[in-house]
């Protein structure tokens, strides 16, 4: 061996293991068992999607999203909610500014280790997306807003959950705590065999792989408080939001995706609308769509950083 080929093999040593300790920070990111982080490779790595998952749910939901993303060389780390993957006890103990503060604290640790950070949730955690890209708008990039859950006001909701208003009153009262509302087909998913296999996981009892099978009315109560928070500030988010949303949501209305149109004046929003899925199009029949758009958003991200440090 020659010197040059010492040299060279030499410089791929330091590399790989430079990639191996950066990987290994990453993986310390992770508070518990079920949040995940994938690093990322290339150019794009220095990018970082934070995920965010909905009410009831678990970082599970968003990793189809996550190798997705991942594929095209992202960082990503996907967030567990404070309150989420336990009992509902566990959940009812906890109100929307610890959902909050679970992000805010992802996003802090997260932003260490890439030079940018685009957060992406469904459901209620779009919602966490909105609400943290406009309190940490120095630490966020873009914001991508799947089936955004404002309202429960989809077709498969029953017309009694009209009633929901009443709730606070009846925590007042000490009604309820143990109440739940209970999921109902289609559960968010078009897909028969795919809702069938979520459907046995929600109720194995085990939320850590699919969530709970219900919502505690509790827990309504603070999503209706953390939904008037994020629209009253809406027009204060100026990162670029990616609104992607079902046409047939059948647990979230269309108009949700339109109040982000409507009220987030001070950013560039791009509305996508999906023909052949439900509320969770992460995993539904057109996640593929989901996560080309999200990929193209990123990209499109990515290169205005690196055009910007070129210049700069």
């Amino acid at each position: 061996m020659n010197a040059v080929d010492g040299f060279h093999l030499l410089q791929q040593s330091e590399s790989e293991q430079n990639l191996e300790s950066h990987s290994q920070a990453l993986q310390r990111l992770c508070l518990t068992a079920n949040e995940f982080v994938m690093p990322g490779s290339g150019p794009e790595a220095r990018t970082g999607v934070l995920l965010v998952h909905g009410l009831t749910g678990t970082p599970a939901e968003m990793r189809v999203l996550a190798k997705g993303l991942n594929r095209q060389g992202f960082t990503v780390y996907a967030v567990q909610l404070a309150g989420h993957c336990g009992v509902m006890e566990d959940l009812v103990h906890t109100r929307w500014q610890d959902w909050l503060a679970s992000v805010e604290s992802g996003l802090a640790r997260f932003s260490g280790h890439v030079d940018q950070v685009v957060v992406g949730g469904l459901s209620m955690g779009a919602l966490l997306s909105l609400a943290v890209a406009e309190k940490c708008a120095d630490k966020v990039a873009g914001v991508c807003a799947l089936s955004t859950t404002f309202r429960y006001d989809g077709w498969s909701i029953p017309s009694y959950t009209k009633l929901s208003f009443l709730l606070p009153l009846f925590r007042s009262l000490g009604i309820g705590r143990n109440s739940v509302f209970m999921e109902a087909p289609p559960y968010g998913i078009k897909d028969e065999a795919l809702r069938a296999r979520i459907v046995e996981q929600m109720h194995s009892g085990n939320s850590a792989a699919a969530g709970l099978p219900g919502n505690p009315w509790w827990s309504i109560i603070e999503l209706r408080r953390l939904s008037t928070h994020v629209q009253s500030h809406l027009a204060d988010i100026h990162a670029p939001c990616l609104v992607i949303h079902a046409s047939e949501d059948d647990i979230s209305h269309v108009s949700n995706a339109h109040d982000i149109e409507r009220k987030a004046v001070n950013a560039k929003v791009k509305l996508v609308l999906l023909d052949n899925c439900y509320h969770m199009i992460t995993i539904d029949r057109e996640r593929r769509t989901v996560i080309a758009r999200i990929n193209d958003f990123l990209g499109r991200i990515s290169a205005t950083r690196t055009e910007a440090a070129q210049h700069g």
